[in-house]
């Protein structure tokens, strides 16, 4: 949609909705700033104009200018974009651009505003103020929709106008910076969730009578899931399938890798691989798909039978699974046979283990996050698998089970932790009843 072209160029802010207009016949007093009108952050910092003009005489164009509380704006001239960049420090607030400064390397009317194109690639943070030929409004407006935050024209400067058009300016470019940071946010939060889904899916367990339940809790300051990932499947033989890992970092390559290798797990899973085979093959993914040679992936995979009374488990680095059954302690499973992490050993082998479960049993899996955290007076020692299991005993003999009980072991871990946690937290549970 083509600018509505203003007749009257007399206050700029006021043309664009930013200000009420001023009395015809103002005092002096209501003439001078007011305080409503400062600029956030310049209060107290004098304001800074840089001038691009290629006429030597032309910075007599600028006033003497005061700022909202009294203290002269500085005055910077550039006679050309060469010199502008070298005095564009980052205390410059505003930059006054005349039009008719020729871009370099172009002639004739190629690209009237290419000067300006320059400025704003130049200075993609700084609020900039067109200034053109009295009369030549439409080249003014033009100006504001390719990036200028406002325009003036060259015989119309005065003090007054020309201060409260730079406040103005650099308060409206402020409002585009923060519009467009909070476009961002919103976008990476988008972003976060697509990843969410591909580190934390839905579990395919139709037609299992096992009860599934997860719980994750991302590590302190995180602007993206970190690299813990787990995932559940059903395979057509009536076996279920459980794994949860954890990529070495915390960056978007740590779990952008975490989400490759968990649908690399469920589509081995689903075409029939299990164990040292399946591992070996993930091994190679993350080999081929790792941005340095130095990331690895803890990771934990369990299968269990489908008369739900036995398993076959593999570790490779990771923290052994959990398991409680009824009328007895819950306790560790077996990790005399753990093998090293992926990624670590080429040819690397991972021997699974039989583990007997019993009629009825709750199986946790975890990441390290969740023993990793400290404990006790002066945070000085880590909570441990020992702590753990301690704590899951209490709780269970509290009564809790299922999402209940995994809530309270990650909220338990981070106050003992004192705070937040500086590793993510992945845990998932699965029942089996009498």
């Amino acid at each position: 949609m083509p600018l509505p072209i203003p007749r009257q160029r007399a206050i700029p802010a006021v043309e664009s909705g930013q200000a009420p207009a001023a009395s015809p016949g103002g005092t002096s007093k209501e003439e001078a700033p007011r305080k409503d009108e400062t600029v956030e952050n310049t209060t107290h910092t004098n304001l800074t104009l840089l001038l691009i003009e290629d006429d030597p005489g032309g910075s007599a164009l600028v006033p003497e200018m005061l700022d909202s509380t009294g203290k002269p704006i500085r005055v910077r001239t550039a006679r050309n974009l060469t010199e502008a960049e070298r005095l564009l420090t980052d205390d410059v607030h505003c930059i006054l651009l005349d039009l008719a400064l020729p871009a370099a390397g172009r002639t004739g009317d190629e690209d009237e505003l290419g000067v300006l194109k320059h400025v704003l690639e130049l200075a993609p943070r700084h609020a900039v103020l067109a200034l053109t030929a009295s009369g030549d409004a439409e080249r003014g407006a033009e100006a504001v929709r390719v990036g200028a935050q406002d325009y003036l024209f060259r015989d119309e400067l005065d003090a007054r106008l020309l201060s409260r058009a730079i406040r103005y300016a650099v308060e409206r470019k402020r409002s585009d910076t923060a519009e467009r940071r909070l476009a961002e946010g919103r976008m990476r939060a988008q972003e976060n969730r697509r990843l969410e889904r591909g580190l934390l899916p839905t579990p395919l367990l139709e037609g299992s009578s096992l009860r599934f339940a997860a719980r994750y809790r991302p590590g302190r300051s995180r602007a993206l899931l970190g690299g813990d990932f787990y995932d559940v499947v059903r395979t057509a033989d009536g076996t279920v399938h459980a794994m949860i890992g954890d990529v070495c970092g915390h960056g978007p390559d740590e779990a952008a890798l975490g989400v490759e290798l968990r649908i690399a797990w469920r589509a081995l899973t689903l075409a029939g691989l299990c164990g040292d085979e399946l591992l070996g093959t993930l091994q190679k993914v993350l080999e081929h798909e790792r941005a340095d040679d130095e990331i690895f992936a803890t990771l934990c995979t369990v299968d269990i039978a489908p008369d739900g009374r036995r398993a076959g488990l593999c570790l490779a680095g990771h923290p052994s699974p959990l398991l409680a059954r009824a009328g007895r302690p819950a306790q560790l499973l077996p990790y005399d046979n753990n093998g090293p992490a992926l990624g670590l050993l080429p040819g690397a082998r991972w021997p699974r283990m039989e583990v007997k479960l019993g009629a009825e049993w709750s199986l946790m899996l975890y990441t390290d996050g969740l023993i990793e955290g400290r404990v006790g007076e002066g945070r000085r020692e880590r909570l441990g698998q020992d702590g753990m299991v301690e704590m899951v005993r209490r709780q269970l003999s509290e009564g809790l089970s299922g999402e209940a009980l995994l809530r309270a072991a990650v909220n338990e871990v981070r106050d003992l932790n004192g705070g937040e946690l500086t590793d993510d937290v992945a845990v998932l549970l699965l029942d089996r009843g009498a």
